[in-house]
């Protein structure tokens, strides 16, 4: 057992020292992965990858709920924390209570209009969720890859499948997610 899984058994069981002693050890990894995350954002996002992991792992540490059976776990886990809060900071982002029908347009490129990627990114939300009802694993298995940053084979150990089941559910997951927003376009 890794010292990351001994760790968050530790956690689990109530250990308050247990967080302190697991952030340096995924610290790295979840940076990285975060920072590959805000790589798909607008330009001129002002979410910084260090603030999207704090914010990550505290929401994971606080949900006391949470059993974790392995490291890949916990890292799938941290995914779907990150992703959820891109989602939530998109959704916010372009509320009309936020001011989200306004598009800001710098001075220099005022007649260059290009589409919102928050708004891909709800509509992605949307389509996933969808996705979710239809088939979980094909879902888990877009999350792990696209928001993660997974291979194929590590996903598809992620999930405990074989890597031609994670092919066959990957692609049926591109052809449902490419229709869905598609139709959402028109």
């Amino acid at each position: 057992m890794s010292d990351v899984t001994q760790i968050l058994s530790a956690l689990e069981q109530g250990d308050t020292r247990a967080a302190d002693q697991l952030f340096p050890l995924v610290y790295d990894a979840l940076r990285d992965l975060a920072a590959a995350k805000l790589a798909h954002e607008a330009p001129g996002q002002t979410l910084q990858p260090t603030a999207l992991v704090h914010e990550a792992y505290l929401k994971l540490v606080e949900t006391r709920a949470q059993q974790w059976n392995s490291r890949g776990h916990f890292f799938a886990a941290a995914a779907e924390a990150m992703r959820r809060i891109l989602v939530d900071r998109a959704r916010k982002k372009h509320s009309l209570k936020q001011g989200g029908d306004r598009v800001r347009e710098p001075l220099d490129e005022a007649n260059v209009m290009a589409p919102a990627v928050g708004e891909n990114l709800v509509a992605l939300d949307e389509a996933l969720e969808l996705l979710a009802g239809r088939d979980a694993e094909a879902a888990e298995l877009v999350k792990l890859r696209f928001f993660a940053g997974l291979t194929s084979e590590q996903a598809a150990a992620a999930l405990d499948i074989s890597p031609r089941t994670a092919d066959r559910a990957w692609s049926f997951a591109r052809a449902f997610l490419l229709n869905e927003l598609t139709k959402n376009r028109d």
